[in-house]
């Protein structure tokens, strides 16, 4: 164990300087279109997220709003629409790892909201479901890629899954089953593949089925969050316990990891008390 976070520890450095370095070419690469849209004279309403006013406001998805809800404020003071153009859309990738029969296709569907087509999900290899959130004028796109926990397996695809995954994700979460210890050890893995091919991506863990956790003797509870906080620690994650039955922090995972990305000021409360969905960070 404490090799393990000595080489993770090792690594944080070089993540957040290849983090940082990718960041600005995407800047940049945002700016030179805009630059060149305007040369040829299309107009774009892309709103950096980063020069956004203080309050965070909800991150709430673009089907669900209404219309009014989808107006910003200009430059002038007067309120546009945003582009239907796609000029606004920024595309972002999240993996989602994890071993088998863990929960993974459900927290998915229950994020995207396709809990109904959740059988046709099921499967090895990947799984990928888009989401598009507003959040003050602009729009982001999540692709989110879940990686089947048969890929581990002598008969599974590692070599092409978790590469294909985990490239480009600007965030990977990390599932564990918190009624199975053994899938929770699975994690230190999962994070060791994710990192050959992925270092500056957010990690996150998520501990799911906490409906089914909170019915364990309190002792198996505390030593079981334990473990888990100990894990996330030593791969620098933040730790959530979810549930997707009862839609138990599955929102609120994605709201920390949009925050995160765009250094929005959205407070997230932490939560060590054994009984309840655990946030520690």
């Amino acid at each position: 164990m404490s090799q393990i976070t000595k080489k993770i520890w090792g690594l944080n450095l070089k993540r957040t300087i290849i983090w940082r370095v990718a960041f600005l070419r995407r800047c940049a690469r945002s700016l030179w279109h805009q630059i060149l849209a305007c040369l040829i004279g299309k107009t774009l309403r892309y709103r950096h997220l980063l020069s956004s006013g203080s309050g965070s406001g909800p991150l709430i998805p673009t089907s669900l709003r209404r219309p009014e809800m989808m107006m910003t404020p200009s430059t002038t003071g007067e309120m546009t629409s945003s582009s239907d153009d796609g000029s606004d859309l920024v595309a972002l990738k999240i993996s989602l790892l994890g071993d088998q029969h863990i929960g993974k296709t459900s927290f998915l569907a229950k994020y995207v909201g396709k809990e109904k087509n959740e059988e046709e999900l099921e499967g090895r290899g990947i799984n990928q479901m888009d989401k598009t959130l507003c959040v003050r004028g602009a729009r982001i796109a999540y692709s989110i890629w879940e990686v089947g926990g048969d890929a581990f397996y002598p008969d599974g695809d590692l070599k092409t899954s978790i590469p294909a995954a985990c490239k480009d994700s600007v965030a990977i979460l990390f599932m564990f089953d918190l009624t199975s210890r053994c899938t929770l050890n699975s994690v230190i893995n999962w994070h060791q593949q994710a990192r050959y091919h992925n270092q500056m991506a957010i990690p996150v863990m998520v501990g799911s089925k906490f409906d089914e956790f909170v019915q364990l003797p309190l002792d198996l509870q505390w030593t079981i969050a334990n473990q888990a906080r100990a894990y996330a620690k030593a791969i620098n994650a933040t730790l959530f316990f979810s549930s997707a039955s009862y839609n138990i922090n599955v929102n609120k995972i994605f709201k920390f990891v949009t925050a995160k990305l765009f250094d929005l000021p959205w407070v997230l409360e932490r939560n060590l008390t054994i009984g309840e969905p655990i946030i520690d960070f």
